[in-house]
């Protein structure tokens, strides 16, 4: 039991506002046909988080301390440190507003007064209790947020037959393609990897894989949750448009469930993204202290934000670029750490199976971090009329280009 809760910070830290408004703006645009993208991108999470808990189980090293001594390239953990310094604080900025959204839903609170409570809480508990300790707690967080968007699924009844066809049947209707991979990439966070390599530390692989296989799936089916209910929406999107057909679904206890919810998702994430900065900067950079102020600066970051009210695009764009530019790194070291012989011993080794997961993974992985920063490049620069279909191919293209010759570098690690 204990072991999935520590595991459940996972969940907790892709459960976040993000994921709230992609799932949610999936179900009431297009209803269950993108259920199996987040099938998918649960799938691929179990798969990259279980090779970064083996690579610390078997090495003994945390994700960033394997990245800092077996790159050979000095400037590289310095670069590490700067993206997931930066992306963490950009998001921490909307957990922070995804809370202020939640309880804006329900009661008339200044929303200061939301984000300086939000922000006294996370920094107490950071403060005050250890990564595993903080890893508990925000298993029940998740286990009560579960609960609260199933109940707000289950007032929409949906169909069995249509939650199957769209769980398993792959499809892309007209203008989806950018909400499927908004989907993944609210799962496969490259911040969490460093999260869950660090609540490796020191624990057994056969705890750390059950941990995971039961964490991760029921963050997926909240996930799934979050999508059948906002296909109750029957009107423009928004989450107090989401809240009043919920309402009318089943009275103000609907709109309430929600706001919970959203609010639950906000504040879990509000405490992993800092906690997975300082733990992946602490793997790079020794000290109690960087620990701390890695922690402080991204809370400091997102209260900023959250008490001016001004929405952080500019950073948000940014991190999404330095997204694009973490998530295949990692997943690409992952690969290739995984399956060195010296690093990993002959009982860690991935095998055949594990590894076309992993392929596959690293594949996706290597899509969205080119997607985001085509879509970056286009933000920046102006560019408009650029359709989605040409950056998903020119991803995929990309994505191919560098895979193929990763196989050669494995066999030779193999060897």
């Amino acid at each position: 039991m204990l072991s999935v809760l520590l595991w459940s910070a996972i969940s907790a830290a892709f459960i976040g506002p993000g994921t709230v408004t992609t799932a949610s703006k999936a179900g009431a645009q297009h209803g269950m046909a993108l259920l199996w993208a987040l099938a998918f991108s649960t799938a691929a999470c179990f798969v990259l988080q279980e090779a970064a808990a083996r690579l610390t189980v078997a090495s003994g090293m945390t994700l960033g301390e394997a990245i800092a001594r077996r790159s050979g390239l000095r400037w590289l953990p310095a670069g590490v440190v700067a993206a997931v310094v930066i992306g963490c604080a950009a998001y921490q900025a909307g957990n922070i507003l995804g809370v202020v959204a939640g309880v804006g839903l329900v009661a008339s609170v200044p929303a200061a007064t939301v984000t300086l409570g939000a922000g006294l809480f996370v920094a107490t508990m950071l403060a005050l209790g250890s990564p595993r300790a903080v890893a508990h707690l925000l298993g029940l967080v998740v286990a009560a947020m579960g609960v609260a968007f199933a109940a707000c699924a289950w007032t929409v009844r949906p169909g069995l037959d249509a939650l199957a066809a769209g769980l398993v049947r792959p499809s892309l209707p007209a203008g989806s393609s950018a909400l499927v991979l908004g989907l993944i990439g609210t799962t496969v966070v490259p911040y969490n990897l460093f999260l869950g390599s660090g609540l490796a530390r020191g624990r057994c692989l056969s705890d750390a894989r059950f941990g995971l296989a039961v964490a991760i799936p029921l963050g997926g089916l909240i996930s799934i949750a979050i999508l059948v209910a906002g296909t109750a929406v029957g009107e423009p999107y928004s989450f107090e448009a989401l809240a009043r057909s919920l309402e009318r679904q089943i009275g103000p206890a609907g709109g309430r469930l929600f706001a919970f919810g959203l609010g639950a998702a906000g504040l879990s994430s509000a405490m992993t993204a800092p906690l997975a900065a300082a733990l992946a900067v602490g793997g790079l950079v020794r000290g109690r202290r960087v620990y701390r102020s890695v922690w402080a600066g991204v809370l400091g970051f997102g209260l900023g934000f959250g008490l001016t009210g001004v929405q952080p695009v500019p950073v948000i764009v940014l991190a999404q670029a330095l997204n694009g530019l973490l998530l295949p790194f990692v997943a690409l070291f992952l690969m290739l750490a995984v399956n060195d012989r010296e690093l990993m011993g002959r009982d860690h080794l991935s095998g055949a199976l594990g590894n076309a997961a992993l392929g596959l993974s690293v594949l996706v992985s290597l899509m969205l971090g080119l997607r985001g920063l085509a879509g970056a490049f286009v933000r920046v620069s102006g560019a408009a009329g650029v359709p989605e279909s040409w950056l998903v191919g020119i991803a995929l293209v990309g994505a191919l280009v560098i895979l193929l010759p990763l196989a050669r570098i494995i066999r030779r690690h193999r060897s």
